[in-house]
């Protein structure tokens, strides 16, 4: 996607269901943010006080979308809860993200997997955990107008994810680099570690899925649906 379109989307979309549930007077919004806009860890764990950073036009128009949802309830008392997920993954996902890009290029058959940088870390979250955060903070009867945490609360880097992701389908896989996979050095948000102590003390979430569970999982999904991929192009 371009700039204008995430700007178009993140920041024109969100005004739109504002400005609608504003209108409509509903009484629970729930707006979904990303653990994107911390920018790489200036502290770990990342808590919901973290300053804010842009290092990536997507991550800038969510910073901005999260700003114009919590100015709706100051000005106009909408009650918004911002929901701030960590790296969720699981079955469906995008193929611009790095697990099913791993899992189906080796599920084709490729033993050399084309990645990006192997040093970054993620908090990862299984699908099923994040939807239950949404879920219980809905429910919360606290929260409005404040940011919270969905994530474990463990970092794992690219280059053990894939490490595991291999050991789980059994096939020992070698990487290379390509270059066009690779983020720009001051795009690339090195750390994600979330803080979920927030999630934890004002709703009763509670994760039912490890990393590994959730890879399993992922990878029957995929084994299932491998049709829907295209491990032999970038995407993005």
């Amino acid at each position: 996607m371009s700039p204008k379109a995430y700007i178009e989307t993140n920041i024109t979309g969100t005004y739109n269901i504002l400005q609608a549930s504003k209108v409509h007077k509903l009484q629970n919004i729930l707006v979904t943010s990303t653990s994107e806009t911390y920018g790489t860890a200036q502290f770990v764990p990342i808590t919901e006080t973290h300053p804010l950073v842009g290092q990536s036009p997507y991550s800038a128009s969510k910073i901005a979308a999260d700003q114009l949802a919590i100015s709706y309830y100051r000005s106009f008392n909408l009650p918004v809860k911002i929901v701030r997920p960590f790296n969720t993954f699981g079955p469906r996902q995008s193929a611009r993200a790095i697990i099913p890009t791993v899992i189906s290029q080796i599920l084709s058959g490729k033993t050399t997997l084309k990645l990006g940088s192997l040093t970054p870390t993620r908090d990862l979250t299984f699908v099923k955990d994040t939807c239950k955060g949404f879920v219980e903070i809905f429910k919360s009867e606290k929260l409005f107008g404040e940011v919270t945490n969905i994530g474990m609360g463990k970092e794992i880097s690219i280059g053990d994810l894939i490490t595991t992701i291999s050991g789980l389908l059994g096939i020992k896989v070698a990487i290379e680099t390509e270059q066009q996979r690779v983020r720009p050095e001051n795009s690339e948000v090195e750390r994600l570690l979330c803080a979920n102590a927030k999630l934890l003390a004002n709703s009763n979430w509670q994760s039912d899925y490890t990393l590994k569970q959730g890879l399993r999982e992922t990878i029957e999904w995929l084994k299932n649906n491998l049709n829907m991929y295209k491990p032999d192009i970038y995407n993005v």
